[in-house]
């Protein structure tokens, strides 16, 4: 036994734990920094022949690959909630979302087909796509396969070579993704995986051979990833935290607008970057709020809705709650000390509904990531919209009208840069692009779409001229 191997053996092993029971399901090795190096210099290596293939030849992979999620997607979708503990129709909309971008990449030789225009007389110019290199991922707990998708289709698809670090809370569903990919036909080194939390993130951001570094998560880290990895000269793209409003007009569907921002701030237990967080109702709408509580009251834990990620994240979700009631806002639908039978080990909040939420308490400031929903009330439009440009986070916001034009002039106002009219989760589908502004998102682009195709390549532009010399001819 070499001394790497007896090292590795010897490492503390940490749990992989069912957030629904408290039960550990797993255990996974975090990767040394001199692991995450071979990583690297594998993933180095295999570059040098992945990139060499033809961009239909490499696609070849992700028509197969979306092959094997479909037929495996069951298994697959249970793997993602014993992990996760969302529902199991959760996970599997989160997986074909997920397979949206894998077909979008398959697509990429009618996308990439490069151009060419004869620029003046005997003079043309033409460009390029070229990967990168080696690029990383660094991915979340709330969308234990949806998320890597988002980024490794694309960035492998476009020639580049990946490193991969899921969540430590949630690293089972990647390793599975990674093995249905050599399924495919993908080479074993082109896509690499590493496991761990700071240390070894901090390592893919230094290692000079990294070229590119996507990272999704919260705002305080995506900061702090941007910021290290633009100090090296590295291309960045860190997608971050979210407070996504929702603003109710009096003239809203009732049922309609219950039922959607009902699922909306409890859907996958509102552990979503595009989660309901504040609802903003403008003039006369407690018919409508009524209605929500109504809604949500249906909501069944362990059926409907599944638990938070960790006990960490439920005395954190319940001290939110605890401060706003403090801070003077009325608790019409408390979540707080919930349990699901037979599963007392689990980390369980019911859906919260807060009323009269002042505007400058946290609840209705800062990301609570759980299955919280503040109300605000205010008076007209303007003063709704005035309170959500104010938020320094710019990623989702939607508007409950059935009057075109005040759906418009919300659409054109709000500060966030992904928008919803009567839908409260606007997430945008393929080919169209997935990111937010302001401290959602640190870098340029968005991650998928043609964002995500910008971010894990280059451009070579190439004007040449050619002419025979007088008085010679073509010869075939």
């Amino acid at each position: 036994m070499n001394l790497n191997s007896a090292v590795k053996q010897n490492r503390e092993k940490h749990p992989v734990i069912n957030p629904a029971t408290g039960e550990v399901i797993g255990q996974i090795t975090w990767s040394t920094p001199e692991e995450v190096n071979q990583a690297v210099e594998k993933a180095s290596k295999a570059f040098e022949t992945w990139s060499r293939l033809t961009l239909k030849q490499r696609v070849q992979v992700f028509f197969r690959f979306k092959t094997i999620l479909e037929d495996n997607l069951d298994e697959l979708s249970r793997l993602c909630t014993s992990e996760n503990g969302k529902t199991v129709g959760e996970s599997k909309a989160g997986i074909e979302k997920g397979i949206e971008v894998i077909e979008y990449a398959a697509s990429l030789p009618q996308i990439l087909a490069g151009g060419y225009q004869e620029v003046s007389s005997g003079v043309s110019c033409r460009m390029i796509t070229e990967p990168l290199g080696v690029v990383a991922g660094v991915t979340p707990f709330n969308f234990p396969v949806m998320v890597p998708l988002w980024m490794i289709p694309l960035a492998l698809a476009c020639g580049n070579t990946m490193v991969h670090k899921p969540s430590e809370q949630v690293p089972l569903s990647a390793i599975r993704l990674r093995e249905h990919l050599i399924e495919a036909g993908l080479p074993e080194d082109a896509f690499q995986l590493v496991h761990g939390a700071r240390e070894v993130v901090e390592c893919l951001i230094d290692h000079p051979k990294i070229e590119a570094f996507a990272f999704v998560g919260s705002t305080k880290v995506a900061r702090i990833v941007y910021e290290r990895g633009t100090r090296l000269g590295k291309r960045i793209l860190a997608l971050g935290g979210a407070k996504n409003y929702l603003v109710l007009l009096p003239d809203a569907d009732p049922d309609l607008s219950a039922d959607n921002i009902s699922t909306s701030f409890c859907g996958c237990t509102g552990q979503r970057c595009m989660a309901a967080a504040v609802l903003l109702a403008v003039g006369d709408t407690q018919e409508i709020i009524d209605k929500v509580v109504e809604s949500t009251k249906k909501i069944a834990l362990g059926k409907d809705m599944g638990p938070v990620i960790s006990r960490q994240a439920l005395e954190r979700i319940t001290g939110h709650i605890d401060q706003a009631e403090k801070d003077g806002a009325k608790v019409l639908l408390d979540g707080r000390n919930a349990t699901v039978p037979g599963k007392e080990g689990g980390f369980w909040i019911g859906p919260t509904i807060l009323d009269n939420v002042s505007p400058d308490i946290p609840a209705a400031q800062e990301e609570i990531f759980g299955p919280v929903l503040s109300i605000i009330r205010v008076s007209n439009l303007a003063e709704a919209l005035e309170i959500e440009r104010k938020s320094p986070y710019g990623n989702a916001a939607a508007v409950y009208t059935r009057n075109g034009g005040l759906a418009k002039k919300c659409a054109e106002s709000f500060s966030a840069s992904m928008i919803g009219i009567k839908i409260g989760v606007p997430v945008p589908r393929e080919p169209f692009s997935f990111g937010g502004r302001g401290q959602s998102r640190f870098g340029c682009g968005d991650i998928t779409g043609e964002g995500g195709i910008q971010f894990w390549t280059q451009t070579r532009k190439i004007t040449e001229r050619w002419g025979l010399p007088e008085g010679e001819e073509w010869v075939f």
